[in-house]
């Protein structure tokens, strides 16, 4: 959620006013304006704006507020073709139907509401169970309001669990660090601001495929040290970091110094990705089954399948989540432990999830997740076979095979073949414009391909890699449950005409054309919120050298 500011009226009114674009438009109130014929034929129409700041003295009918409403939210890009986000767009109309008839639940009302409690229990024993949970331990887990939150609580409860040890054998308590790589998302730099620990960021680099570096961690681990951070999956390039081998450094370490630092797995995407996929996480353990990895977040409402607004963490035993941690709430006649960031939460969100987990079962999340996995391929090779642009994600690649060799040794799948003939990875097609492309068309940017595929209603984001790799910038496609074959099929088609028109055209600048930079726009953008556009990002508070980005996630 971007951090908004309070917006002055009475100024941003002016400013409208002033600009030429609002010379033609009136500004009347007339009374009586509840008595519409049709929400067209309300004040708002054409004689009054909707208040944007303050609230009205004088209502306005539903119908013609919902039509007002939904007008300006035409405006909005289209959902399936957000190919920016991980978040899903799409469920089925029986889910769809199970949260509107429990859009009014409340997750922190469990006396009230016991049978969406007992669904929100037994989604955390599937997930356990899913993500290897060991027989002799007892997993504990709890649904959240998604990753970053889930995230927050697996870091507490690292912090605390190193608290209390360090208070054991009488040692400082007031240095405590976190390891996490560059290309890690928001949350997990927030977790430590937040929580005051420090964040040793580690740089990615080509070499290490985009991802942390387990040499790195080898030599920024010591006693301070309240675990790591690995991911499951970047939201820069889809790679899956390498958890067995960060796991086996730790062993090591431990059996050096006697110094025991956990993981905590912040698969976001891949928690609901490599149990399914026949690829797995590409090596032979990446979760419980690693005694090193205590704690596994992911987000329900990406490859999970859910609708915005769940997620989900669970810790190997209940002996990793400090017991000091726990509320024991006494709430409208009920007890129950808690242990979130939030009291008040959506309910509905659980129940889609415990549908999907039941509904689909094993067999269908993992033909969604192969089928996300084939047309991810599909559009990698499609991209690379031009000439014109290279991959930076290899989930396209034979297993082992990261870089792209010749591209007349580019092959297309065959019949049978799965994710496990290629690099694990996530469904995510990370690419730029070739080196010879560039040189023979120097004057075509790369950002304009974004913009022009935006004006064909594609939402695909152009941005540089992570810091001291931030030279290379990528457009980047998230290939979700919705992308059917003809779907895929007429972006393949989009992406090459659009790249055909600039190679044709003489070189044009359309910084004016992209989106947001409409001055009516800017004018209200720049009173309410605290962030720069793109054009303004060298005045932002921090350059991109420093610390965790946020991406597109």
């Amino acid at each position: 959620m971007s951090l908004a500011r309070h917006v002055d009226p009475d100024q941003i009114i002016q400013q409208l006013h002033d600009h030429p674009s609002k010379s033609h438009q009136h500004h009347l109130h007339i009374k009586n304006a509840a008595s519409t014929i049709t929400p067209y034929s309300s004040r708002y129409a054409s004689q009054a704006e909707v208040s944007k700041f303050v609230i009205p003295k004088e209502g306005a009918p539903a119908d013609a507020v919902h039509q007002m409403l939904k007008d300006e939210l035409d405006l909005d890009g289209r959902p399936n073709l957000n190919l920016a986000s991980f978040v899903g767009t799409y469920m089925e109309r029986e889910a769809e139907q199970l949260m509107m008839e429990n859009l009014s639940k409340n997750m922190s009302d469990a006396d009230e509401y016991p049978a969406m409690m007992a669904m929100h229990a037994r989604c955390v024993s599937i997930l356990s169970h899913l993500w290897g949970v060991q027989k002799e331990e007892s997993a504990v887990g709890t649904a959240t309001t998604g990753s970053s939150e889930a995230i927050h609580l697996g870091g507490l409860a690292m912090k605390r669990r190193w608290q209390e040890r360090r208070g054991k054998e009488g040692k400082d308590k007031s240095k405590p660090n976190i390891l996490m790589g560059s290309n890690a998302q928001v949350a997990l730099e927030k977790f430590a601001r937040y929580f005051e620990v420090e964040a040793r960021i580690l740089d990615v680099s080509e070499d290490s495929l985009y991802r942390l570096d387990p040499e790195l961690v080898k030599k920024n681990i010591d006693e301070n040290t309240i675990g790591v951070f690995v991911i499951l999956g970047s939201t820069y390039t889809g790679h899956y970091e390498p958890v067995e081998a960060i796991s086996t450094i730790l062993d090591k370490y431990e059996e050096e110094t006697g110094i025991d630092i956990p993981i905590h797995l912040d698969a976001a995407s891949g928690g609901f990705i490599a149990p399914f996929t026949h690829a797995k996480a590409g090596g032979p353990k990446w979760n419980f089954e690693l005694p090193r990895v205590k704690s596994i977040n992911a987000s329900g409402h990406k490859f999970g399948l859910v609708y915005a607004g769940v997620g989900w963490i669970i810790w190997r035993d209940q002996s990793y989540l400090p017991k000091h941690l726990i509320f024991e709430l006494h709430y409208l006649g009920g007890t129950e432990e808690s242990y979130t960031l939030n009291f008040s939460r959506p309910g509905a969100q659980v129940i889609a999830q415990y549908y999907n987990l039941i509904h689909l079962g094993f067999d269908g999340y993992r033909t969604i997740m192969e089928n996300c996995m084939a047309n991810a391929r599909l559009l990698s090779k499609s991209l690379e076979a031009t000439g014109w642009y290279e991959c930076v994600s290899d989930i396209h690649r034979p297993k082992g095979q990261h870089k792209l060799r010749k591209f007349k040794d580019i092959k297309f799948g065959g019949e049978g073949e799965t994710s496990a003939d290629y690099n694990a990875g996530l469904p995510v097609v990370a690419f730029h414009l070739s080196d010879a492309f560039k040189e023979e068309y120097a004057h075509v940017k790369q950002e304009s391909i974004s913009t022009l595929l935006r004006a064909k209603q594609y939402i695909i984001p152009n941005y540089p890699l992570p810091p001291k790799e931030e030279k290379t910038e990528i457009l980047r496609i998230v290939v979700r449950e919705s992308m059917s074959l003809d779907l895929l099929d007429r972006l393949i088609t989009d992406i090459i005409s659009v790249t055909e028109q600039l190679m044709n055209s003489a070189p044009i600048d359309l910084t004016p054309f992209q989106h947001g930079t409409a001055a009516v726009n800017h004018v209200e953008k720049q009173a309410q919120s605290l962030g720069v556009d793109h054009h303004n990002k060298h005045k932002a508070r921090r350059p991109m050298d420093k610390g965790v980005h946020r991406t597109v996630c």
